[in-house]
């Protein structure tokens, strides 16, 4: 009960319950359960390339040639990805910071993954024949220059740097910070559409939703 209650959101009565459910499985799957948790801890690791969690050095996102790897999606956490992912919509590469500047929470840019994103940045808008693009040189992943002549990754102004951060005051106060680190590396910046979502109501809405749902309109297609 003391180990499954350690686990986020697990109380005691939820830990006793949960404690009396594996008491009433079969050993073996008592055993399964514990290997995936073994297997979780030492085998799961992160990718060296954008930080998203892998089986290898190089997860499977950034060793996929199919995608362009000249625009990079920053996001806060895993979870997001796997939701970008799960809209079949996204065919570029994410970078993970783990966090976001939260000076309340003791967490500055130091603290998150952006110092890695601006050499990838760099990397990539800084292009050489004789150089990878990317950071996983020597690798499936690495990108040549064979690579940026086919299209699946371009060099220079054609690289997009996505920010998407959560819309509150971290969020927008990280994003800001990655703008300005990137400013002026020739890479183009862009957000994600904030607004209102469907079956909104307007009277409902913040003001602040309200206002960037105006300022982004977009084009009606019936």
């Amino acid at each position: 009960m003391e180990a499954i209650s350690s686990l986020p959101g697990v109380g005691s009565r939820s830990a006793l319950r949960l404690a009396l459910h594996l008491l009433r499985q079969p050993s073996e799957n008592v055993h399964r359960f514990a290997s995936a948790i073994d297997r979780l801890a030492d085998e799961v690791k992160y990718c060296r390339v954008c930080g998203m969690i892998s089986d290898y050095d190089v997860c499977p996102l950034c060793a996929d040639r199919t995608r362009d790897h000249s625009t990079i999606c920053v996001v806060e956490n895993v979870r997001d990805v796997m939701s970008i992912e799960a809209t079949g919509q996204y065919r570029g590469v994410y970078h993970v910071l783990g966090g976001i500047i939260s000076p309340i929470n003791g967490v500055g840019p130091s603290d998150i993954n952006i110092a890695s994103l601006v050499s990838r940045v760099r990397k990539l808008t800084g292009f050489s024949p004789e150089a990878c693009v990317t950071e996983a040189c020597a690798t499936e992943a690495c990108v040549t220059e064979a690579d940026v002549k086919s299209g699946n990754v371009s060099s220079g102004q054609q690289t997009e740097v996505i920010l998407a951060l959560p819309g509150d005051v971290e969020g927008e106060t990280t994003s800001f910070y990655i703008y300005r680190q990137l400013e002026g590396l020739g890479c183009r910046m862009s957000t994600l559409a904030r607004g209102l979502g469907f079956g909104d109501n307007l009277e409902y809405a913040d003001s602040l939703t309200l206002g960037r749902s105006i300022t982004n309109r977009t084009e009606f297609k019936p």
